[in-house]
């Protein structure tokens, strides 16, 4: 920071209230305040100590705060609140301890915060038609076994076919009796489906639009959605130094908790975003499966498959997709083309 006496501000925010506390370089408390969670209320709290070190925890509001603080002269930090065991693991806690804590981690060191990367806003905008999306195939998916769940006490069964014809097909066999109750529900139905017909037209003209998200979705197994939503939440492909730490990113690495001579093997850390942890476990499922390609990646979880035990392809599954994702960040870095058989050639 350029000047000479700066002020480091922590900032517990809520929907409607945000706990404010600025420390300057000795440690002492200047100011601890509560003000209202808007842009214009931010702002004028914190005007009179700019340029500060703000810190403020990822979620929902950090997006639109580091901006407008930006904006105002102010340096951001976004702290990734899972990493920060000094709050979430402290026996008393409050909005107001948290906002100090943030301010003193601050100014003691910047690596303690963890900070995460704050993805732009025309990405978290293409983002959010695939999240839709996905809410909106969940949803369908809940109310068309909610229709067969209750036809099947009836002793009746609506035959299998796919989910645009199954309001077609369950009209047919529907009693009358049940008419009020599952009527609406198919009728709601209809209307998931033209939505998801709506959000799959833009998946395309952003799949179109993305040069990377087409060749990412060469590999096998990888479709548009997967690689669209890899490109979006990467953002970056440049800020990893290995691709392999791209699983560790999405949380498919295990988890470690070494002391001394302890390092038990624990189940993945689930540390980055589950959206695309789903759809990258997803993709594995399907290379694994009877309709996936021939390729090295699929003969390297089929061997770990054949290791037998219970858990064995739970564990191929989790290792083919991330696998999955150092691949894909690589194309990305290398721009190479993908090859299947790339490990067999170079062997």
């Amino acid at each position: 920071m350029r000047n000479r006496n700066p002020t480091f501000v922590g900032c517990d925010i809520g929907d409607k209230f945000t706990e404010l506390c600025v420390v300057d370089p000795a440690g002492a408390v200047i100011e601890a305040r509560r003000v209202r969670t808007t842009k214009p209320a931010l702002v004028q709290a914190i005007q009179s100590h700019r340029p500060a070190r703000v810190v403020i925890e990822a979620g929902t509001h950090s997006r639109w705060v580091e901006e407008a603080l930006t904006d105002a002269g102010h340096e951001v930090l976004v702290a990734n609140p899972r990493q920060i065991r000094l709050i979430w693991k402290r026996k008393k806690k409050t909005d107001r301890t948290d906002a100090n804590l943030l301010a003193r981690l601050a100014r003691v060191d910047v690596a303690l915060l963890a900070p995460v990367h704050q993805r732009s806003p025309a990405a978290q905008v293409d983002l959010a038609v695939l999240r839709s999306r996905d809410l909106l195939v969940s949803t369908r998916t809940r109310l068309v076994n909610h229709v067969r769940g209750t036809l099947k006490q009836f002793g009746l069964r609506v035959p299998s076919c796919s989910p645009a014809a199954f309001v077609v097909r369950a009209e047919e066999i529907i009693p009358a009796t049940l008419e009020p109750a599952l009527r609406p529900v198919l009728e709601a139905l209809r209307g998931v489906e033209k939505a998801i017909r709506q959000h799959d037209e833009e998946v395309e003209r952003l799949f179109a639009a993305s040069s990377t998200a087409q060749k990412l979705a060469e590999i096998d197994a990888v479709g548009p959605i997967t690689s669209l939503a890899f490109t979006l939440i990467i953002e970056t492909p440049n800020r990893f130094t290995r691709s392999r730490i791209v699983g560790a990113f999405i949380g498919l690495t295990p988890a470690k908790d070494q002391s001394g001579d302890s390092d038990p093997q624990k189940r993945i850390s689930k540390m980055g975003d589950g959206f695309l942890r789903r759809l990258l476990v997803q993709c594995a499922h399907r290379l694994l499966g009877p309709f996936g390609g021939d390729c090295d990646l699929r003969r390297w979880g089929l061997a770990l498959c054949a290791r037998g035990g219970a858990a064995a392809r739970k564990r191929a599954i989790v290792a083919v997709a991330r696998k999955l994702a150092v691949v894909m960040h690589r194309i990305w870095v290398t721009g190479r083309r993908y090859d299947p058989h790339f490990a067999t050639a170079a062997a």
